[in-house]
């Protein structure tokens, strides 16, 4: 027992080494490419720190282990919204950018609603239910990029008025390479420390004989989802707040329409442990946000500790 204890706390480290090297990385790219931090949080860093709930829900739905599959899915949305949300708020209260509120929200509700009907109805993620799922996903992914274009844009026309009103100092910038560089640095060391804590993690929940279900809501959830947690505190620290929170609400999108979608594919995915509490749960505190988020477009730090608090009340009804 004591072995998977300190893998666990050598994959947390090196999660929260990889969490700085990619938002200093991310960053870097966005101001240099002259792309926002939102967008890169709502693409990129999302994409990029969900991956190993990817690999853990498309490796679980292909060997069988539905429970463990969808769990995690869900057991991760939950944890971001509620946890990491309200961590990074407490850490700094959280401004808003319009889009997520008018755009980026609303497109992750309505897909968490979509994924949770497909999953409660049959108890079962048909194929096609999943193939719907990943081509949402692509659609979603190239609206972001053309948006992206047009603000790059945007960026350059302003550039260029200012070129024109006498040379721009020099500022020292790093070559967007070198951002890019870090970013993928940062990017290995998440996935790496991920599967190692998740892996020992679920050793050690199985010598405890906790059910599969309960291990996917659970710990591979929350293990999976360090990476958004390491990210996006990260981010609320050095004041790059659209990015803590693009990065929330594009991973949870990412979640059930791309890892959702792909497991579905892979199935159909049969589950028996996941419970209408679980999705329930993660339905909650999603349309939580819509009043959070609209009351002033900040997530004040009371407010995160609501989400919080949410949380561990969600923990008290479903452990064992």
């Amino acid at each position: 027992m004591l072995a998977p204890l300190l893998l666990m706390t050598l994959g947390l480290a090196i999660l929260v080494a990889g969490a700085e090297f990619l938002v200093r990385g991310a960053v870097g790219l966005a101001r240099a490419l002259g792309v926002s931090p939102l967008v890169i949080g709502l693409t990129v860093v999302s994409f990029g720190t969900s991956s190993p709930e990817f690999a853990v829900a498309v490796k679980a739905a292909f060997g069988g282990a539905g429970d463990l599959s969808i769990g995690n899915i869900a057991g991760s949305n939950l944890f971001n919204t509620a946890l990491i949300l309200g961590i990074s708020a407490i850490v700094c209260p959280l401004a808003v950018n319009l889009q997520v509120v008018r755009l980026d929200l609303p497109v992750m509700l309505a897909a968490s609603v979509l994924f949770t009907v497909f999953c409660l109805t049959g108890k079962t993620l048909e194929v096609w239910e999943g193939a719907i799922l990943f081509a949402l996903v692509i659609a979603y992914t190239v609206f972001l990029i053309r948006l992206s274009r047009r603000e790059e844009a945007i960026a350059a026309a302003a550039e260029a008025a200012v070129a024109e009103a006498g040379p721009e100092p020099e500022t020292g910038a790093r070559r967007p390479w070198v951002h890019l560089l870090l970013f993928f640095i940062g990017l290995a060391a998440l996935i790496y420390g991920s599967t190692v804590l998740v892996d020992n993690a679920v050793i050690a929940a199985r010598l405890l004989g906790w059910s599969e279900a309960l291990i996917g809501l659970t710990i591979v959830a929350v293990g999976t989802s360090l990476p958004e947690l390491a990210a996006s505190i990260a981010a609320a620290a050095k004041k790059e707040t659209d990015m803590a929170v693009g990065n929330i609400v594009g991973s949870n999108t990412f979640n059930v329409l791309s890892i959702g979608g792909a497991a579905g594919i892979l199935g159909p995915v049969r589950m028996d442990g996941i419970e209408l509490l679980d999705f329930g749960a993660m339905l909650l505190v999603s349309f939580l946000l819509i009043p959070l988020m609209w009351r002033g477009f900040r997530i004040q730090r009371w407010e995160g500790a609501v989400l919080v608090a949410i949380f561990g009340a969600y923990l008290a009804l479903r452990w064992p």
